[in-house]
């Protein structure tokens, strides 16, 4: 009966889940604008939006592997939480989730950065 009224899960899911990675790529980008303004970038937004598809600073095939992969995975555990959870507690979880896992993209992208593009 449940696959008869077309019922594939909750349609506000869906919503919430395409919100969750919005809010997980501002957050990307809020903190790529704020690294550019701090190192005194002329065109700190622009800058941010193009370190969000590719870095200046030159990684090696493995660390930008690896950063790559934290990201996208973070987002889709995001996306994942915003999807299976409900009510109050998927707005705590989505916003949690988001935030650890940039935190744990930008601690890996800070630890690894070239200490050249440090001084910069």
């Amino acid at each position: 009966m449940y696959l008869a009224r077309g019922g594939g899960g909750d349609p506000e899911g869906w919503l919430w889940a395409l919100g969750a990675l919005a809010l997980y790529a501002l957050i990307s980008y809020a903190l790529a604008y704020r690294a550019r303004a701090r190192r005194g970038s002329g065109h700190p937004a622009h800058e941010a939006l193009h370190d969000l598809k590719d870095r200046e600073e030159p990684q090696t095939p493995r660390q930008r592997l690896v950063s790559r992969t934290i990201m996208l995975c973070g987002g889709a555990a995001t996306g994942l939480v915003a999807f299976t959870t409900s009510g109050v507690v998927r707005v705590v979880a989505v916003a949690g989730t988001a935030v650890v896992a940039v935190a744990v993209w930008a601690y890996y992208d800070h630890r690894t950065e070239n200490p050249v593009a440090r001084r910069r």
